[in-house]
């Protein structure tokens, strides 16, 4: 992030107060979290260059730097380290899942509880300084779409370590409705125990996806391929679609194309941030038969004259003709 503009990183003027520096990271922290766009790299960088905007601006000692000097830190620092860094080392993938480096310190307090609960956040900083602290654990759950949709609630079996010897946990997980493969539930003390007095580490359940025979997910979009006989593109039918939770009708007019996308409205996944669910996006597959029959074939001769007058056929054979003539043949 060399020689950026920590002010317009954030969005502010130089005149901006603590709290001002505050609502921007926090504002701009939440929308490019990386487990809120999992395998997004550009939300991560955006996500980063915020992050190391903030460390710098809220600390006093460090604006107070970074006004006087810039990225440089002063004439000393010429040639050497970047003072302002540092918050990113260890940062590595932080993608669908994935934890956080040694070293990176997002400024937490600046985060919702819902960040903290939902995104594996530690909203208080200086606890694991002030006690022991047994190591955290992760847990793979892995549920259907339509548990997805609607959420669900799980009981899962775990060992963990308490007191130096092993014990079997068994924990009721409940999932909201809209969550994301990779995302990940935080439960607080169901961690390993330390070998000492202390706190136990926290469990994260990372939030998988099962196969699914018909549906798959693009963002809070769920999508689908439908195959259509030719007869019923080429005349119009009506039919029956699944849902992820329950079914609808689904008009198909008379001259569907193959590819041609319907969108069934607000039947997608909801959204945990509470905005407009997202939709279904249905895919037309214009199938034909393997095997016709003989007096099959002579039914369809009759309609070789409609198909050859269909608008695409009749273009190409014009640019065709046209570019034949250019050419002299």
């Amino acid at each position: 992030m060399a020689n950026k503009d920590f002010y317009s990183v954030l969005g502010v003027s130089r005149q901006a107060t603590a709290d001002e520096i505050k609502k921007a990271y926090r504002k701009l922290a939440m929308k490019f979290h990386p487990d809120k766009n999992p395998n997004d790299k550009s939300a991560e960088e955006k996500f980063k260059e915020a992050t190391e905007a903030y460390d710098v601006l809220s600390d006093a000692k460090k604006k107070q730097m970074y006004d006087q000097f810039g990225h440089t830190g002063g004439p000393q620092q010429q040639g050497g380290p970047n003072p302002f860094r540092g918050g990113f080392e260890g940062f590595g993938n932080a993608g669908a899942g994935a934890g956080f480096g040694a070293g990176f310190d997002p400024r937490q307090d600046a985060f919702s509880d819902f960040f903290g609960e939902f995104f594996g956040q530690d909203t208080q900083p200086g606890r694991r300084s002030r006690e022991s602290r047994g190591p955290d654990l992760r847990y793979t759950l892995t549920i259907t779409l339509e548990e997805a949709a609607t959420g669900t609630e799980k009981r899962i079996s775990f060992v963990r370590q308490r007191g130096g010897r092993e014990d079997a946990a068994k924990l009721s997980i409940t999932v909201p409705a809209g969550v994301k493969a990779g995302q990940r539930l935080k439960l607080r003390n169901e961690g390993d125990g330390p070998p000492g007095p202390g706190k136990p580490g926290d469990l994260y359940v990372i939030i998988g996806f099962h196969d699914h025979p018909l549906f798959k997910r693009k963002d809070n979009d769920v999508l689908m391929e439908l195959p259509v006989s030719f007869v019923d593109a080429l005349v119009g039918t009506q039919v029956e679609v699944p849902t992820l939770t329950g079914k609808a009708a689904l008009g198909i007019p008379a001259g569907t194309h193959p590819g041609q996308i319907f969108r069934l409205k607000g039947k997608g996944f909801p959204d945990i941030g509470g905005y407009a669910p997202g939709d279904m996006l249905i895919k037309i597959i214009v199938d034909v038969p393997n095997n016709v029959s003989e007096e099959d074939r002579q039914q369809l001769e009759k309609l070789r004259k409609i198909a050859n007058s269909s608008p695409q056929v009749v273009d190409f054979k014009d640019k065709m003709k046209r570019l034949m003539q250019q050419r002299g043949s």
